[in-house]
């Protein structure tokens, strides 16, 4: 059952991967303004005039950048081409250093915060273009942000980043990366996203330096971030790693099972390697808890008040996918492959629009689609890519190591 399993969840990826590069290649480019819309809605509309967010620009980035790289068809490097182009000429601050969190849909500085999660995204493209490229102006710009990131951002003290700054690297009083988030210091988020960013430049740049770095932030994620008792990620923290808040967030919960292992096997240190593997198994069985019955993955739940947010979002299930399927490589447990697999189909009947194509941006818990963007300052063509990519890589290995 298991080798039938993994071809057909194989063809579906490459079948899905083609499908959604195919919508933001048709749908994205602006001809006239350069670079790419900023908002496209639920209804497939495009809003012209609508703010462009660096993370969204730095999302194409890698994603046609990756998909490159696993495939070689010349047009995922066409559009990865246009977005390192636009990331250069239009987000990166020349003056301070860093990414401008959104601009104009005439590419002018619009919010010029400086939110290092954003600036990680620009590393994490810029490294994978550089993959496909050997563009060495694209090494330097990720290098020169992890510099600038290390120079502001980085707490010598308790080490961790400090989520954001002001245009000049000046403090500011509201931090949030976004409205629903809590204003502390130090967030899961920004890490876990750094730690990405990071483990991708060092396949680049294999510099001592930042290998220290990554495993400063794998220790900060098994010392600080997973709860001891309850394998979930702790969300938010002060500047001293204090816990604030008990709020769980199922995708991010998956998500991190699988990149800090990851982050320990690309700088390939044996005793954080068995670490992580035993904690991603650890934070997948965590993770479990947010499954619904139908597959899905619910969005948040906050245990001190019993809140579940019965919303399930389409980013936490490509998580879900990839997530529960390194879990079954890990530990070889076919209910963690039956999982993954689970979570595609829920995409299938209830995240994927057959008509229209990509994904939406979730469902209700009556499954009625939600009303927002399909491309935005949030939605982009980063988890569900990913996902496609991963399995792909991931089935092939399980066929040629264990099958």
């Amino acid at each position: 059952m298991v080798p039938a399993l993994l071809e057909n969840y194989r063809a579906a990826m490459q079948q899905e991967l083609q499908e959604i590069l195919a919508w933001w290649i048709e749908h994205i480019i602006d001809e006239e303004n350069g670079g790419f819309y900023g908002q496209i809605d639920g209804n497939n509309q495009v809003h012209p005039q609508a703010p462009r967010g660096g993370v969204l620009n730095s999302r194409i980035l890698w994603a046609f950048s990756a998909a490159y790289n696993q495939t070689q068809q010349e047009h995922y490097l066409v559009m990865a081409g246009r977005a390192f182009k636009y990331l250069l000429a239009h987000f990166i601050d020349k003056e301070y250093g860093g990414l401008y969190w959104s601009v104009n849909y005439k590419g002018e500085p619009l919010d010029t915060k400086k939110q290092i999660y954003a600036s990680a995204f620009a590393i994490y493209g810029l490294s994978e273009y550089w993959k496909a490229t050997r563009n060495e102006g694209a090494r330097q710009a990720a290098i020169d942000l992890y510099r600038v990131i290390e120079q502001y951002s980085f707490d010598p003290l308790g080490t961790g980043y400090i989520d954001a700054f002001a245009r000049n690297w000046q403090p500011m009083d509201d931090i949030r990366l976004s409205e629903k988030d809590a204003n502390e210091k130090k967030t899961m988020n920004t890490h876990l996203h750094v730690l990405e960013a990071y483990t991708n430049l060092y396949q680049v740049w294999g510099d001592e330096e930042l290998r220290h770095k990554i495993v400063l932030l794998i220790k900060n994620f098994t010392e600080h971030i997973v709860n001891k008792q309850t394998h979930h990620l702790v969300l938010f923290f002060d500047e001293h790693w204090n816990a604030k808040g008990d709020a769980v967030s199922y995708g991010h919960d998956i998500e991190a099972a699988w990149l800090i292992q990851e982050a320990a096997e690309v700088i390939e240190d044996e005793d954080l390697i068995r670490q992580t593997r035993k904690l991603a198994i650890n934070i997948a069985g965590a993770a479990k808890e947010g499954l619904h019955t139908d597959g899905g993955l619910w969005y948040e739940y906050e245990p001190s008040t019993g809140h579940l947010v019965t919303e399930k979002h389409s980013w936490p299930q490509a998580e879900a996918m990839v997530g529960f399927m390194n879990a079954y490589q890990v530990s070889l447990d076919e209910s963690y492959l039956q999982l993954s697999y689970k979570s595609w189909l829920f995409v299938q009947q209830y995240i994927k629009d057959h008509q229209a194509g990509e994904w939406y941006w979730g469902v209700a818990e009556n499954y009625q689609t939600m009303a927002k963007d399909k491309a935005g300052l949030w939605k982009c063509p980063y988890h569900n890519t990913r996902a496609c990519l991963e399995l792909i890589n991931r089935i092939d290995w399980l066929n040629d190591a264990v099958l």
